[in-house]
């Protein structure tokens, strides 16, 4: 095979678990909006647009936006653009994925910034309407990692937002205030006691769905 046939396979050289690829406390999260309505671009881009993002760094593509940073930030980015995002009466779901601590991360296109007063918060703490969500946690690099799983999901026992277990999910419903403080908090557990985990989410609100 020629050097101009080659391939461009990737390698990820040390990467193990327990050892992340940033030195820093980046966390991210990648989440796609998908509105069911024609409008979907004027709902989509208009969220994003609306969100206060001076203390994350961000960037959003075709399939996608990307928030990094301090966990408290990029989460209050989340909420906000998802806040930003509802019209009532319009089915709209947000597939998110949040992450801290994978073994390929690296430094780069991450924002610290030095506190953490938050910046969107203000402007959305006072909205609400009723959220049907599912969560999968995947601790990684760790033999016991069904307890960090039932310690995520009794914590959302504790929190109220709770409604079932499923296959491959656990199922919450709540106002979208309080699933975002569960969120909050699961994180927070989670970077304090995993060295890498996947946080998988799912939010649909306005749902024509009954169950």
């Amino acid at each position: 095979m020629s050097e101009k046939e080659k391939k461009p396979y990737v390698t990820y050289g040390s990467c193990a678990c327990g050892c992340s690829g940033a030195t820093k406390e980046i966390t991210g999260c990648r989440f796609s909006l998908s509105p069911m309505t024609d409008r979907f671009v004027d709902v989509i881009l208009g969220a994003i647009e609306k969100v206060h993002t001076d203390k994350v760094w961000s960037t959003t593509d075709k399939l996608s936006t990307i928030y990094r940073g301090k966990r408290e930030h990029v989460l209050d980015a989340v909420k906000a653009c998802m806040v930003h995002a509802y019209h009532e009466g319009v089915h709209m779901t947000m597939e998110a994925t949040v992450s801290k601590g994978c073994p390929g991360d690296t430094d780069a296109e991450s924002f610290l910034a030095e506190d953490d007063v938050l910046l969107n918060e203000p402007e959305i703490k006072d909205i609400h309407f009723p959220v049907a969500c599912k969560i999968a946690l995947y601790p990684m690099g760790v033999p016991d990692y069904m307890k960090y799983i039932a310690d995520v999901v009794n914590m959302a026992i504790d929190c109220g937002v709770y409604e079932k277990s499923s296959h491959y999910a656990t199922i919450l419903e709540g106002d979208v205030q309080d699933l975002f403080a569960y969120f909050d908090k699961a994180t927070a557990y989670c970077g304090a006691n995993l060295s890498h985990y996947i946080l998988e989410i799912t939010l649909s609100v306005n749902s024509p769905t009954a169950e």
